[in-house]
């Protein structure tokens, strides 16, 4: 048995507090007034972020999917998502949220998407609207700062935490879109606990409810799986300890994560490894692999 089955079998990580269920029936009860949905994605965990049941609240609306913090992943491995979810039918953007690079993209994809609404919408004899646009991820998937790079200004509040956005708000980007905000949202059980692992060490889920030495010990397992040279250069670590104390017990020393009498801070090094991720610290990697799923 690896290590990360063991790290599973600890336990299980939920997170579906009251307001996600009100956002998803708000958004049912708006989805009419709707043209267009953006799917914000992470692009590190791009299976793990999608949201699995949005279909049955978002109904058959026109969808881009938005892959942010490009600027983070593993573009190899991201790339192998775009491919797939595009032969879904999919259209798909992968932005650099940082550094505001395919927002043009993404506007002349809305418009060529308005468009074709509004072809239909004449066709029918209805005269043609301005679009308007629902956004919709998980939480801390950069869908705030996806609209105020929108807008060209800070129009809603960002962070690095999930839960900053906290109801949904109408906001104008230009004269010929208007977005939606919502809440970012999950589902009611996660079942897969890879999936429920990499939500939780990319900050989709509140910290203050993880287990989190866990969560280090995942994240460790999972750099030495995929980027073991990320895991040397960064905790001089050449293999990974099942017990976690071990490993934080280098980590520590390596970091300098001490209490007086130079003992190690447990706990201070445990966030350092998860912030470390956070904080994007540790960049170009991407935790879903599209074989490890069977697709």
């Amino acid at each position: 048995m690896s290590n990360e089955e063991k790290s599973f079998q600890k336990t299980s990580i939920n997170w579906y507090p009251g307001h996600m269920a009100k956002t998803k029936r708000l958004i049912t009860e708006n989805i009419d007034k709707i043209d267009i949905v953006y799917e914000v994605i992470d692009s590190r965990i791009p299976y793990s972020s999608k949201i699995k049941d949005i279909d049955t609240f978002i109904k058959n609306k026109p969808k881009i999917l938005v892959m942010t913090k490009s600027d983070l992943c593993d573009t190899i491995e991201t790339n192998k998502w775009v491919k797939y979810y595009e032969k879904l039918g999919y259209k798909v953007i992968l932005l650099d949220l940082e550094n505001n690079t395919n927002m043009k993209q993404l506007i002349n994809l809305t418009k060529q998407t308005m468009n074709e609404i509004n072809d239909k919408r004449i066709s029918k004899g209805m005269i043609p609207r301005k679009a308007r646009v629902l956004v919709v991820g998980i939480p801390n998937s950069g869908k705030s700062t996806l609209i105020n790079r929108l807008v060209g200004k800070k129009v809603v509040n960002t962070g690095n935490k999930p839960g900053i956005t906290k109801e949904l708000s109408w906001i104008r980007i230009s004269e010929d879109v208007e977005l939606l905000d919502t809440p970012g949202i999950l589902w009611p059980k996660l079942d897969e606990q890879k999936v429920a692992y990499n939500l939780a060490s990319l900050t989709a889920i509140k910290e203050e409810i993880l287990p989190i030495y866990d969560v280090a010990q995942y994240i460790l397992n999972t750099l030495y799986k995929y980027y073991p040279n990320i895991l040397e250069n960064r905790y001089k670590l050449t293999e990974v300890n099942e017990d976690i104390i071990v490993n934080l017990e280098h980590i520590g020393k390596i970091r300098g994560c001490l209490i007086k009498g130079g003992e190690i801070d447990y706990e201070k090094a445990v966030y350092m490894i998860i912030n470390d991720i956070k904080s994007g610290t540790i960049k170009k990697i991407t935790f879903d692999r599209i074989e490890e799923y069977g697709l």
